[in-house]
């Protein structure tokens, strides 16, 4: 299969609702955070070149520059996700008919557990840097686009927590206690950024004012 960044909506959405095992909730969670990334981007270059702007004109180039990264890494990690997932599904299909492979076997899916946690949480972790470009952008950039700063926001939380699951569920199968105790805990921290720093963002419009009553 072509990598998935390359797909159209219409093709993506239509495979994500096939019965096909990928993609799944953590593609799905880093397209969203990719979008997310896009926005405060966008926001950035809205407010680039504006005169009403010019005393945050550096900052903003700087800020779109940290964005269009994170989107490009958030966008590659679509399709990690996915093989990731693909690889694990190959180790179930190994054979098992001796004591030997099903020890093979054993370690391959151990393996593609590991790595099928890692992704997400690297996607996670990704994520959770477009808040701060994201507060940055809805207190100090253009106005007109501040909605589209928020909904970055609200984006990056709801990939990070999806990223989260996704790990999570993958940690409950896997043997290694110590990488289990420390995947768990960088989660835990994560989950936590995401709701703070999401309610920080949104705190700073007034349009946001009764979602958290």
């Amino acid at each position: 299969m072509a990598d998935m960044k390359y797909l159209s909506v219409e093709e993506f959405t239509s495979l994500t609702a096939s019965d096909a095992p990928a993609p799944g909730g953590g593609s799905v969670s880093a397209l969203a955070a990719s979008l997310g990334a896009a926005l405060a981007e966008m926001v950035a270059n809205l407010t680039i070149g504006k005169e009403k702007y010019a005393d945050v004109d550096a900052e903003m180039r700087c800020l779109a520059q940290q964005a269009a990264a994170l989107r490009g890494e958030l966008i590659d990690a679509i399709q990690k996700d996915t093989e990731s997932f693909n690889g694990y599904m190959a180790a179930l299909k190994m054979p098992k008919e001796t004591d030997e492979q099903k020890a093979v076997r054993r370690e391959a899916m151990q393996k593609g557990l590991k790595e099928a946690a890692l992704v997400p949480l690297e996607v996670a972790k990704t994520t959770v840097k477009i808040f701060p470009i994201a507060q940055a952008v809805v207190q100090k950039g253009n106005s007109n686009a501040v909605t589209d700063g928020l909904v970055a926001a609200m984006l990056a939380r709801s990939a990070t927590l999806g990223a989260l699951l996704n790990v999570k569920i993958n940690l409950g199968s896997i043997k290694d206690e110590t990488f289990v105790a420390d995947c768990s805990a960088q989660v835990k921290q994560l989950e936590q950024q995401a709701i703070t720093l999401e309610k920080q963002v949104l705190d700073c419009c007034e349009l946001t004012d009764t979602i958290f009553e």
